[in-house]
């Protein structure tokens, strides 16, 4: 048996949301202009720019996180995300929804690759626009620290030594302290 038929044959057996072949997820809100993704692709930056758009937007503000070549003083190769989507998108149309509200953003996109993320690459992407400059910067500081609160995604750190972690995305502060 080739590789790729026992990678096929893998994903057979995956349950529904954790089989890669049964993405990218989407879902929207029109109304409110909110576009939400769960990928194992690549994210682009600019998909999220234009989602955002809006003739009437001042502002228009992205955030890239990044997979960061150490934690704690020790090489980082990669981090791998895990996710259930029915709570994640439960909960990322909330957060979205509730910024769009207290903010009065015209538009928020939020992204989360899933999967192995390389050192470099993009794990979350978090666009939102409004009228000014203050309501997108606070609106989307609030977006991406509450999808860092709550959203149901976890991550493995993978060390170059071998060794790996599981962390949840909250058990840290903006600044990388504990909480």
């Amino acid at each position: 048996m080739s590789s790729e038929q026992q990678q096929e044959q893998q994903q057979d057996l995956l349950p529904p949301h954790l089989n890669p072949s049964n993405y990218p997820q989407a879902r929207t809100h029109p109304s409110l202009n909110i576009h939400l993704t769960l990928t194992y692709a690549p994210l682009n930056p600019t998909t999220h720019i234009t989602d955002i758009s809006s003739p009437s937007a001042g502002a228009n503000l992205l955030f890239l996180g990044t997979t960061r070549d150490t934690f704690d003083h020790r090489p980082v190769t990669t981090l791998s995300y895990t996710t259930y989507p029915i709570l994640a998108f439960k909960t990322l149309m909330q957060i979205a929804e509730n910024a769009v509200a207290e903010h009065g953003l015209l538009g928020v996109s939020i992204a989360h690759r899933l999967g192995e993320v390389p050192v470099g690459e993009c794990s979350i992407v978090v666009g939102v626009s409004a009228g000014h400059r203050g309501a997108a910067f606070r609106g989307g500081e609030e977006v991406l620290e509450r999808c860092k609160e709550r959203v149901e995604v976890w991550k493995r750190e993978v060390f170059e030594d071998g060794g790996s972690e599981w962390r949840a995305n909250g058990e840290r502060d903006r600044d990388g302290n504990l909480k």
